[in-house]
């Protein structure tokens, strides 16, 4: 069931992290001037600046302070709507003409609002029992030109996580630019495939009822959309926004399952989901901004376990990177440095699940 609870009901950290740019975002959308460099400021230095204020500061008890964050949800989507629109409509001179450097600017500070506070937000809605929520979290996945994400996340990522039969999980030594390549192309083909394979066993093969044909369908009413608010202009500037936010959930993916290995322990059985599978960040701004996403094991062993209830362990517990998801993100795309800092530590970390298991 949808809860009645009240976007005042979740917790502040929450609300300020995932809704606080959002005025200061659409202000500079339709002001510009310094508006722009100070959105951008809050979606890059303002963040890590926090991890690093509110480091001593006990995070939000797990499920006991706030309810199950529906209000804050949607109230998340409906931003990332708005906020969509505005940038198309802004970057292609339908509404307040930027410069070159602003409109760079504008771009990259949505585009990381869209892929870092709005993914995580569709993800989460895309794992609710709630066909309402799952509804919406679907369509905030089209709206960024990745809804086959909604298949592939669900059916195929998390039951093939930490193998080779997990497009989204990365290897060892694997370095972003192969990985993006092979885990957009892999997930798109296994979530057309699962999906087809579902409708075979229900014995109602139809390409119109595939899922996809909504992925595909809704994504063109969204260019087309885009095409109505600024022609050509509106229609790229949307697909590039689109691109950005899909390269930082792969990402995501990236950092948090970087070279970690889940054993089979039978011919096409792999060994159960567990806390070794997934890297972690305990930061709390930031992981407050992405909904406890870098909460990453616990959800993977409790998918429908709604974010404000995600648990952590130590680092002596779960896999946990040495700086916060984000950092890590930036990190990812120097290969040598990203090598140097994780192979050792994934190394380290399938030797001793290895170890445990064999005791």
């Amino acid at each position: 069931m949808m809860d009645r609870a009240s976007l005042f009901d979740s917790h502040p950290v929450f609300v300020a992290a995932t809704l606080g740019p959002v005025p200061l975002l659409l202000a500079a959308a339709w002001l510009g001037g310094p508006l722009v460099w100070l959105a951008l400021a809050a979606m890059t230095l303002f963040v890590p600046l926090m991890d690093v204020l509110v480091r001593r500061l006990p995070p939000p008890l797990e499920g006991a302070e706030f309810p199950a964050g529906t209000a804050l949800s949607v109230a998340i989507g409906a931003a990332q709507v708005l906020l969509l629109l505005s940038a198309v409509a802004t970057l292609a001179g339908a509404g307040l003409g930027l410069d070159g450097p602003q409109a760079v600017a504008m771009f990259f500070a949505v585009g990381l609002w869209l892929g870092q506070v709005g993914n995580s937000n569709a993800h989460e809605l895309i794992h609710r029992s709630d066909r309402r929520l799952f509804t919406l979290g679907k369509w905030l996945f089209i709206s960024l030109l990745f809804g086959h994400h909604t298949s592939a996340h669900r059916k195929i990522h998390h039951s093939y996580v930490a193998s080779d039969d997990d497009p989204n999980s990365a290897r060892l030594g694997e370095s972003f630019p192969a990985f993006a390549l092979r885990a957009w192309q892999g997930s798109f083909l296994a979530g057309w495939e699962i999906e087809r394979s579902l409708q075979r066993r229900a014995g109602r093969v139809s390409t119109l009822r595939h899922p996809y044909a909504e992925y595909v369908g809704g994504a063109l009413l969204c260019l087309g959309l885009a095409w109505l608010i600024g022609g050509l202009a509106g229609l790229l500037w949307y697909v590039a926004l689109a691109v950005y936010a899909q390269m930082q959930l792969l990402l995501s993916d990236y950092v948090q399952h970087y070279g970690l290995e889940r054993r089979e322990v039978a011919p096409g059985r792999l060994e159960p989901v567990g806390p070794a599978h997934s890297w972690n960040a305990p930061h709390v701004w930031s992981g407050a901004m992405m909904l406890n996403a870098p909460r990453h094991s616990d959800h993977h062993a409790n998918p429908a376990r709604p974010w404000p209830e995600l648990r952590i362990g130590g680092p002596e517990e779960v896999p946990t990177l040495p700086r916060s998801l984000p950092v890590m993100a930036i990190i990812a795309f120097w290969p040598p440095a990203w090598f140097r800092l994780m192979d050792r530590r994934a190394k380290a970390w399938n030797a001793r699940t290895r170890e445990r298991a064999a005791a």
